[in-house]
């Protein structure tokens, strides 16, 4: 059942939530004023029936026997006199002004207004002399509330002085209402100013929304949502632009990657297709087996094997250089000298016939060990791939060769790159002219490229001072 508020609240949209919540902030303001007006004319008229009654019990006090002078107002009319209410003789109407009588010591009432007051406990007390305060009492008359102020007398005795409430309960009652009036129209006041500000405030967010739902529908991703001012929701505008500006560039990669791989892979698959089809041309027709000689049959397996190979090998790098981020190892502090000596001692063994010369420094780094040691496979494979048997590949791994950088350097011992080829050398599925007529996809140098970027660092390839060629990887020293 807890829940309940919660889901209902997060069923609304974001328009009734901002008019709920101004309406809500607004009315909670408005009550809270017109609550404080309240209370504050309560106890503003609290302090007037108080100071009206100390004023009247004290000017009674100050000349008690000017005022029992009076007495036989109770039983006849007496003329204007303060205190009394006007009336002539037998006027039983209601007191106007407080109502007073004195006691004399024993508590009994010695004159006083037509009204009598009650003499309770404690204004017996006090008229005794034991208790020397004035004391404040709620007392009823009839169908009326009064406040009573007793006050002791000087030598014995005391006054008391009784204020209607009824009038001042009236005026509080009639404010009260109005205040409920002034509330309900308040509060409809903030719903209607709640939903017109929401309406306005969020406008910015309905055009963003329209355009993104737009883009959604169209795919057209080379319009920019058009953003106007600084303040979030221009903000928001410029961060979905450069989300759109990534996919599309995604997109784009992944087009181009796709229309180069097509294009690499029908090389392999129509030679494939092609010697397949001779050989069963030759199963469903043996009396033209004779047109294959063995050792031609023999060389065309050795070429479908070759070219599978090649089909399997760039397949492979295809996914690698496709892969997606959340499949991906987590980075880690790795020690690259341990990484490049595995690399070197792999394709020492896929290249028998070659001298690896290699020197490394202790250095760690910050990445992922299997694709940094698959980027240094790559280097050395494409360097083994140049290098004549018998030649040295030089490998040397420098750990502040830069400020925050450690370099690997990878020199072959082959002819070199030509210079019109050496801006292309690290793009996907570009091969050299030289480099055509060899085993290859294209992919290796475009992977080390990538992994590089991946790791912070960056790669060149350059002429070497002895000939072939030095591919120098520079990635960031692990700083912790």
């Amino acid at each position: 059942m807890n829940l309940l508020p919660g889901r209902w609240w997060r069923a609304r949209t974001l328009h009734a939530r901002l008019s709920l919540l101004v309406t809500g902030a607004v009315g909670a303001a408005v009550l809270l004023v017109a609550a404080g007006a309240w209370i504050a004319v309560r106890e503003i008229q609290r302090h007037q029936v108080t100071t009206e009654l100390s004023s009247d019990a004290a000017s009674i006090a100050a000349n008690p026997a000017q005022w029992l002078a009076t007495e036989s107002s109770r039983t006849r009319g007496g003329g204007d006199h303060p205190g009394w209410g006007k009336g002539g003789p037998g006027n039983h109407g209601r007191e106007i002004g407080p109502c007073w009588q004195i006691l004399d010591a024993s508590g009994a009432a010695s004159g006083g207004s037509r009204t009598t007051l009650p003499v309770t406990d404690t204004a017996k007390q006090i008229a005794a002399g034991n208790l020397q305060q004035a004391v404040q009492e709620k007392i009823t008359l009839g169908p009326d509330s009064y406040v009573m102020l007793t006050l002791p007398l000087t030598g014995g005795g005391a006054v008391q002085v009784g204020v209607d409430q009824d009038a001042s309960s009236r005026v509080l009652g009639a404010f009260a209402a109005l205040l409920a009036l002034g509330c309900a129209a308040g509060i409809a006041g903030a719903a209607f100013l709640g939903r017109t500000v929401a309406k306005a405030g969020l406008a910015p967010v309905d055009r963003l929304t329209s355009s993104v739902e737009a883009v959604a529908v169209t795919q057209d991703l080379d319009h920019p949502i058009e953003v106007q001012g600084v303040d979030e929701i221009a903000r928001l505008g410029r961060s979905v632009n450069a989300m759109l500006a990534a996919i599309d560039a995604s997109r784009r990669a992944q087009r181009t990657l796709v229309e180069d791989a097509g294009h690499e892979l029908r090389t392999p698959l129509t030679s494939i297709r092609t010697n397949v089809e001779l050989l069963l041309e030759l199963e469903r027709r043996p009396e033209l087996a004779h047109r294959l000689p063995p050792e031609e049959r023999a060389k065309l397996l050795a070429d479908l094997d070759a070219q599978v190979r090649e089909l399997a090998t760039l397949t492979t790098e295809l996914v690698e250089l496709s892969r997606e981020e959340a499949t991906r190892e987590a980075i880690e502090p790795v020690d690259f000298a341990e990484v490049v000596g595995a690399a070197v001692a792999r394709v020492r063994i896929r290249a028998p016939g070659l001298t690896y010369d290699a020197e490394l420094e202790p250095v760690t780094v910050s990445g992922r060990s299997g694709e940094l040691e698959r980027m240094v496979v790559n280097v050395l494979d494409n360097a083994a791939k140049w290098s004549p048997p018998g030649a040295v590949v030089r490998v040397r791994l420098v750990a502040a060769a830069e400020p925050d950088l450690a370099t690997l350097t990878v020199t072959d011992s082959g002819p070199g790159i030509d210079s019109e080829d050496l801006p292309h050398v690290f793009d996907r599925f570009y091969r050299a002219t030289a480099a055509r007529s060899m085993p290859g996809s294209g992919l290796g140098l475009a992977i080390v490229a990538q992994t590089a970027t991946q790791h912070g660092g960056t790669v060149t390839a350059a002429p070497a001072d002895e000939g072939g060629t030095v591919v120098a990887i520079r990635l960031p020293v692990f700083a912790g």
